[in-house]
């Protein structure tokens, strides 16, 4: 098998595969460990305790997975996105006339600047495919919040200390119903294709969307430039601590 990396494709000239209403309407996968329900109540009770009895702001709210229940808690939820198919996919469901939705991209719509939480979940800050527009998310998620409020982020850790020496791909779904592959196309720019075959019978669905990957740290110096200051980091939402050997993590960063 042939893999099309960087010079082969421009992939960051690529839609984001989210505005496209067939991924879309594919989006809620229940054999996806994220629409868990035990995994979206752990991050529901979570986001609820930071939240307290302010209102919430969602970047990129997608489908709803998390913003429905959060606003079932009694939080106040507002949630953007650049996609009109993911928000029509959120309104057909039970609870949508809780979230207050609107069209808005993460590095530069406002709906408030009063917000006690704002949080961007499921890898999604890496959909932001330059270093300058992860910034800006910093910068615009501080311009919401007011003083004292937080910034959560769930994301990966980017695995490249597990890459054989010479190799830039690594499985990270191997099942009846998917295959998942992520090529680590350049690393200067800390680019990442993720390969996916979605099989459902004869049929194959296929995509490969373009991720920049970022650490830890420096997800934490974006914060400081932003007038945001680490609180704490864990490695998942049962805040088991965050150690060389966690696959993701769940970070909040305090407005001061």
């Amino acid at each position: 098998m042939r893999w099309l990396g960087m010079a082969d494709h421009d992939y960051l000239s690529t839609p984001d595969l989210h505005l496209d209403p067939l991924v879309a309407a594919a989006y809620d996968d229940p054999i996806d460990d994220q629409f868990n329900p035990e995994v979206v109540h752990g991050a529901v009770r979570v986001l609820a305790e930071l939240a307290g009895d302010g209102p919430a702001v969602e970047f990129a709210v997608g489908t709803g997975r998390v913003a429905i229940p959060l606003a079932e808690t009694g939080v106040v939820v507002h949630g953007f996105d650049i996609s009109e198919p993911m928000l029509e996919q959120l309104r057909r469901k039970p609870g949508a006339d809780l979230v207050t939705v609107t069209i808005g991209d993460m590095t530069s719509s406002q709906v408030c600047t009063d917000a006690r939480l704002v949080y961007l979940v499921y890898n999604t800050i890496m959909n932001l495919r330059t270093q300058e527009h992860q910034v800006e998310c910093f910068r615009n998620a501080a311009s919401h919040l007011s003083t004292g409020g937080r910034f959560l982020i769930e994301t990966m850790v980017p695995e490249l200390r597990l890459l054989p020496p010479g190799e830039t791909i690594r499985p990270f779904d191997v099942s009846a119903r998917h295959l998942g592959f992520e090529e680590y196309a350049d690393l200067v720019n800390q680019i990442s294709i993720s390969h996916h075959y979605h099989i459902d019978g004869d049929r194959v669905r296929t995509s490969s969307p373009a991720f920049r990957y970022v650490w830890p740290s420096e997800l934490d110096l974006m914060a400081e430039i932003a007038g945001l200051k680490l609180e704490a980091r864990w490695a998942n939402w049962d805040r088991d601590p965050f150690t060389g050997d966690s696959r993701s993590h769940v970070s909040v960063w305090q407005k001061i």
